[in-house]
């Protein structure tokens, strides 16, 4: 048993297989006991209640964290799980959109974000390895990281909000269409049935809408994974650390989706918040850093990431509350 105590990527193997094991027990806690109907539908208040649970769970790991590895990794591991968490919630909007242009029932939208989020560990994983390995051979690349959330950040606050267009026109859609076998109808919950093919008449696997979206998930999820990652390493170079807090955003995620899909009007402003912290991350890593100015703690990160969350959603929900009562007045009189 002396290979769990070899390190590996700066800690103990056993610290890694631990870890890997409670993320592989919470995902068949999920599947096997909370949702054995795959006709559920979740709710806002049972998806706030399982946000709250894997986002506390979460907080629990840190406090371990906190415990073992120290103050200073314990500070980094929840800065690093409340910017993760932040910047997932732009996520989630995309994920709403790409679900709802396909048609995917309510019942089953939770099969292809599980689905989802297994993929989201690997390549995170694969992601989270890569800045690792480029970071520690060169301090340079956190320059290069910074540049890049500051851009993305600029990027982010002044481009013109467009209206999500017809998902079949959209370039990678055609491709996949064009490319893989793909049903223009649902059948149930299934990602892949075999059908004739009526090229060559005979039986074929054919990909489903399911199948689809679920490629369109998890090619989000890596979009926004080129501004995440670079943002936890502008917290923290340690890369359990790093690894950790951005696997238990992702846990998080399918619980999260059903809570803000249901009120994506109301968080018109939040994308202006989450532009501030990519740029607050990224002037960070220069100040710090690139020139070695002043240091800025962990919980500087953590108390200004909050401070900009909390601003965007309390604004948006104040400039839309005319929108949900204009929406009430509706309802009632119809």
């Amino acid at each position: 048993m002396d290979f769990l105590l070899y390190e590996w990527l700066g800690k103990p193997v056993w610290m890694w297989l631990g870890f890997h094991a409670l993320v592989a027990g919470l995902l068949a806690f999920d599947l096997g006991l909370l949702h054995k109907d795959k006709n559920h539908e979740i709710g806002v208040k049972e998806s706030l209640l399982l946000t709250a649970f894997y986002f506390s769970l979460g907080l629990v790991f840190g406090g371990w964290v906190w415990w073992y590895l120290g103050p200073q990794a314990g500070q980094e591991y929840v800065a690093g799980l409340v910017v993760e968490k932040s910047l997932s919630m732009d996520n989630v909007f995309v994920i709403a959109v790409i679900l709802t242009a396909l048609n995917i029932p309510r019942a089953a939208q939770h099969r292809v974000l599980v689905w989802g989020i297994l993929a989201a560990v690997l390549l995170r994983g694969l992601m989270i390895g890569l800045g690792a390995a480029l970071v520690h051979q060169a301090a340079w690349v956190l320059s290069i990281f910074a540049a890049f959330l500051i851009f993305a950040g600029l990027k982010m606050l002044f481009s013109k909000e467009e209206e999500p267009g017809d998902i079949n026109e959209n370039r990678a859609v055609r491709y996949l269409q064009k490319a893989l076998r793909i049903t223009p109808e649902l059948h149930g919950q299934h990602f892949v049935v075999r059908k004739t093919d009526p090229k060559t008449g005979k039986r074929a696997l054919w990909l489903t809408p399911m199948a689809l979206a679920l490629i369109l998930v998890n090619g989000a999820d890596v979009i926004f994974a080129v501004d995440s990652v670079p943002a936890i390493f502008a917290i923290t170079t340690d890369t359990f650390v790093v690894y950790t807090s951005n696997i238990f955003a992702i846990l998080g995620l399918r619980a999260l989706y059903f809570a803000l899909a249901a009120m994506v009007d109301r968080f018109a402003y939040l994308k202006t918040a989450l532009a501030f912290i990519l740029i607050f991350i990224g002037t960070k890593i220069v100040v710090a850093d690139t020139f070695d100015l002043v240091h800025v703690p962990a919980w500087v990160s953590l108390a200004v990431t909050v401070v900009l969350l909390v601003a965007g959603v309390s604004y948006s929900l104040w400039r839309t509350r005319g929108e949900v009562a204009e929406a009430d007045k509706v309802a009632h009189h119809a």
